[in-house]
């Protein structure tokens, strides 16, 4: 999920209430209006005075944010990898379950993780789960992950061959806990299932 804050914008002749939102690819404005503003739309991104300007589309949106005004354009100009979503750092022990696009794994060798067999305890273990039918090998690789190793299944967006809830049951029946969401890609929706507290 995005961050949220109460705000007001000044859109072209308006002054207008509500709450915004700095998603992963967009910005979005709830209010008296709605706008939604999608990253690769825009032509100029500034923080100036707690107000976040952006210019798109022969149009101007200011954002009156405050302190978060400076936070948020870093965010915009300067993204988070895919890597970086998915908590993969330099070095870690990545175990791969599945086919996966040749880029995630240039990713990969370009942080120098180091990407293991069965032998090697995971910290990071990706299972790209096409359908139903490979959530069943969640519990088995459960073995395979280091005592703080996450579980990533990854699987394709709004394919009725497999759903977010059954990923999610899939998991706790398992014993883990879903902590996180992500987008793996434009076709792929990644969750992430980790150990509870109490083992």
């Amino acid at each position: 999920m995005g961050q949220e804050l109460a705000c007001r914008l000044r859109y072209g002749d308006k002054t207008l209430s509500g709450k915004a939102w700095l998603e992963t690819d967009f910005l979005l404005f709830r209010g008296e209006e709605r706008l939604k503003i999608a990253f690769r739309d825009l032509t100029s991104v500034e923080a100036e005075a707690g107000v976040l300007h952006v210019r798109f589309a022969n149009s101007e949106a200011a954002f009156e944010l405050g302190a978060a005004a400076a936070k948020w354009a870093a965010k915009i100009l300067h993204p988070p990898s895919r890597l970086d979503k998915l908590g993969v750092k330099q070095g870690a022990a990545v175990a791969l379950i599945g086919e996966f696009d040749a880029g995630f794994l240039e990713e990969l060798r370009a942080l120098e993780a180091a990407i293991v067999d069965g032998r090697t305890p995971a910290d990071l273990l990706f299972l790209a789960a096409e359908g139903r039918a490979d959530l069943a090998r969640i519990p088995k690789l459960i073995a395979r992950l280091a005592p703080r190793g996450v579980l990533w299944v990854v699987y394709p967006k709004g394919a009725p061959a497999i759903r977010e809830v059954e990923v999610i049951q899939a998991g706790r029946a398992a014993g883990l806990k879903d902590t996180k969401v992500a987008a793996f890609s434009a076709e792929r929706t990644a969750l992430r299932f980790s150990r509870p507290a109490a083992r």
